[in-house]
């Protein structure tokens, strides 16, 4: 059996990520707000496909766009797994670290994904510092989120055997 030093692993796992997904979510939402407020000015020289698009941005290179709004949702998505993860992980029972585990899986399968754009992103080339920072935080997170999903999971593993001495199973 497990040492037990999966718990409080987890929990700071989970407030380290809170506050690295709530920087995620505010860079990103930033950088989705400058581009709708700069869209009219500089989308209005471009040729027919690119004005079609409802958000032009100005800032970066092609691969921003995506990263931008999938850091967005990877954000918006890491804080509340986060939130739902703590509350899960505090209980410390197996139908609660199960769905802390579940949802922590999904979290860096969609911080994995704008980790991917991320580093696309850093391999076109020149963007901003503000792009440059929610680019770092991004892979970061997503490192941070595999650790925090391996002490979840090292929980759930910690905690089935006892479920099943306590239904008489084993």
């Amino acid at each position: 059996m497990a040492s037990g030093g999966s718990k409080p692993t987890a929990v700071m796992l989970l407030f380290l990520n809170l506050g690295l997904y709530i920087v995620v979510t505010l860079v990103a939402g930033w950088a989705v707000n400058h581009a709708i407020e700069r869209t009219h000015e500089t989308a209005s020289v471009l040729s027919i496909p690119a004005r079609i698009f409802p958000i032009f941005f100005p800032m970066g290179n092609m691969a921003t766009g995506f990263f931008i709004v999938f850091s967005l949702i990877a954000g918006v998505v890491g804080v509340a797994t986060s939130v739902t993860g703590l509350t899960n992980v505090l209980q410390w029972d197996a139908p609660n670290l199960n769905a802390a585990a579940s949802s922590s899986l999904l979290t860096w399968a969609l911080t994995l994904l704008a980790m991917g754009l991320a580093c696309k992103e850093i391999n076109i080339g020149w963007t901003e510092a503000n792009l440059r920072t929610l680019e770092v935080i991004t892979i970061i997170a997503s490192a941070t989120q595999l650790f925090c999903t391996g002490a979840i999971h090292a929980g759930a593993e910690e905690v089935a055997p006892q479920r099943m001495q306590a239904a008489g199973t084993v």
